[in-house]
């Protein structure tokens, strides 16, 4: 499979998986990850991609009362998983295979209350080595007020094939 036709297919299953978490790295609808994917399904539901290329992805989304903690804010761990969904997707775009976090930072700026739309940005900041480094801007779509920065460095999930043999 070419490049251009590789990065297409990888964007189109980061696309899906931001608007429905249950679908799985080929791009199909998995139903046996409903029960995993529950907390992601809450968070990104109603979530629209404008935008997915190599290395970048912008999705905007409505903040759900459900999600907002006691003061009416929407939920630091919510915006914790968006934002880690966020990375997962934006990342999958250019290495085309799941990864696990190894770092992960987040800074909360302002709060956004329910009925407020968002618009995260993801772009893949990053590569060395193994490694990938992803950052997602919150903000309030309407006013582009930042709501939280947040950065990850992930590894595969799995070993990479490579050609090269062991030192041992």
């Amino acid at each position: 499979m070419g490049d251009e036709a590789r990065a297409r297919r990888l964007t189109a299953i980061a696309r899906k998986w931001l608007v429905d978490p249950r679908v799985g790295y080929s791009g199909d609808l998995n139903p046996a990850a409903s029960e995993r994917q529950e907390l992601s399904c809450m968070v990104m539901a109603g979530a629209r991609v404008s935008l997915a290329e190599p290395g970048r992805v912008v999705c905007s989304l409505s903040v759900r009362a459900p999600l907002t903690d006691a003061e009416g804010r929407w939920h630091a761990g919510a915006v914790a998983a968006a934002v880690d969904n966020m990375c997962s997707a934006v990342v999958f775009t250019v290495e085309g295979a799941p990864t696990v976090t190894v770092q992960y930072s987040l800074s909360y700026f302002s709060p956004a209350h329910p009925d407020d739309e968002v618009e995260m940005e993801g772009r893949v900041v990053s590569r060395k080595g193994k490694l990938t480094s992803a950052a997602v801007e919150v903000r309030k779509k309407k006013s582009g007020e930042l709501v939280a920065i947040g950065r990850q460095w992930v590894a595969p999930a799995w070993p990479i094939k490579s050609n090269k043999s062991s030192k041992l």
